[in-house]
């Protein structure tokens, strides 16, 4: 088998040669191709994909390049984690929200928005070299935002695609080392989309474990939101949900606290810039083999789980229950069929079914159709380069602005990121 990661400079990387070579005897792995736009990131990341494969021992192979035909030809899976626009984009995406109080993060609000636009037009362009290099390929989108990007894949591309993201992985992993468990030993009664879902239930051997698992969070979360620290969740909030809620809902619920915190302090890309810096230097020390414990403080903690786990699952047609981005297809009753959700699947060799769930309390159904409108639209932008939907996309954002700014907001995201929004300049 041949994987080929697009986005392959990325300081990710070694989590996932990591992961992709504790499973080479079930993927029956034999290549990895990296390919990357950026030639002195791959410069450093290539040769330390290559030592770490020597280094197992396995005889898989390592190839890198600028070439997406090249690393395409004959893949069995491509992982896309690319970065349109590099860290530069996503520093600017977080300054635009700050610039009109709104909240400025790369996956949901104006920037999310941003990164979208920017994204997804790239995304297509791969999905349709994957169509014809490698039609038996399938293709998982770990390219942020992860939902929104695999609404516009499986909406207007041609080939067989599935979202991931590491939280629901970390979220299981949590759970299992609280309750003493393997995380396969969990089934999670989730639901969702992307940076917003809500884990309504947990079983272990076909026990509910939920209440206690509720009550475990609610001693554990924090007491006050408008703090000096970060926001966190409340006792108080864990109790009316009723579920474990994605960290990202933070957003949504605690809003103004989280525009004060972000006025205080600085954006997430400075310090992942410096954190990428850092981790580049190690890459690029010729005698490490290994993925170096500093890649934990990056983020992204279960990555190489989620994406390599997958890979193997699919390859080795077991049926086996992962928490992915695909279309609904009436898991979620009342959403329609054909919008991407975040849900509890089996995988096989034959696709993925989503496995159904029960109907959506009226508060989370009003914000996941809310958001689920705003993704729609801002695939409609970006697909069509259509500014009006560019502009009500901004306007049904629950973290969007005010109908009076949402024009001026829109020229300011066009200046600011003129060149890189495809059809939309």
């Amino acid at each position: 088998m041949k994987v080929c990661v697009i986005g392959g400079g990325s300081t990710y990387t070694p989590e996932l040669i990591d992961g992709l070579l504790r499973r080479r005897e079930s993927l029956d792995l034999h290549a990895i191709h990296l390919v990357d736009s950026d030639p002195a990131r791959l410069a450093v990341l290539g040769p330390l994909a290559r030592r770490m494969c020597e280094r197992d021992g396995s005889g898989v192979t390592v190839d890198w390049g600028d070439d997406r035909r090249a690393g395409l030809a004959g893949s069995r899976f491509v992982v896309s984690q690319i970065r349109v626009g590099g860290m530069a984009a996503r520093e600017r995406d977080e300054q635009l929200g700050r610039e009109f109080g709104l909240i400025g993060q790369e996956t949901v609000g104006v920037g999310g928005f941003a990164n979208a636009l920017r994204t997804i037009p790239v995304a297509l362009e791969i999905a349709a070299e994957v169509e014809h290099l490698a039609p038996s390929a399938t293709l998982l989108n770990f390219t942020n935002p992860a939902g929104l990007v695999t609404e516009a894949l499986c909406r207007h591309g041609n080939v067989p695609t599935i979202g991931l993201c590491n939280v629901p992985w970390t979220v299981k992993a949590e759970v299992a080392a609280a309750l003493g468990c393997a995380p396969t030993d969990v089934q999670f009664d989730y639901v969702g989309l992307n940076h917003l879902s809500w884990v309504r239930g947990i079983t272990v051997a076909g026990i509910d474990r939920t209440d206690e698992v509720l009550h475990g969070l609610r001693s554990l979360v924090g007491k006050v939101v408008a703090g000096e620290g970060e926001p966190d969740w409340t006792p108080e909030a864990i109790a009316t949900l009723a579920a474990i809620p994605n960290y990202y809902l933070l957003y949504y619920y605690e809003t103004a606290a989280w525009v004060r915190y972000q006025a205080a302090h600085r954006t997430r890309a400075s310090e992942v810039m410096a954190i990428e810096n850092s981790l580049l230097a190690k890459y690029a020390d010729p005698l490490l083999a290994v993925k170096p414990a500093e890649l934990s403080e990056r983020g992204g903690a279960y990555y190489s789980e989620a994406a390599a786990a997958l890979m193997a699952d699919i390859a080795g047609d077991t049926g086996a229950v992962h928490v992915i981005n695909t279309l609904n297809r009436g898991a979620i009753p009342g959403l329609p069929d054909d919008v991407v959700v975040e849900v509890s699947a089996e995988v096989s060799q034959h696709g993925v079914r989503p496995i159904p769930v029960g109907p959506l309390r009226a508060d989370v159904d009003a914000l996941m159709r809310t958001v689920k409108d705003f993704e729609l639209l801002t695939v409609q932008a970006a697909v069509d380069g259509d500014e009006e939907a560019a502009v009500r996309a901004l306007m049904t954002n629950p973290l969007g602005p005010p109908i009076s700014q949402a024009h001026t907001v829109w020229r300011r995201l066009k200046e600011v990121h003129a060149g890189w929004l495809g059809k939309l300049g």
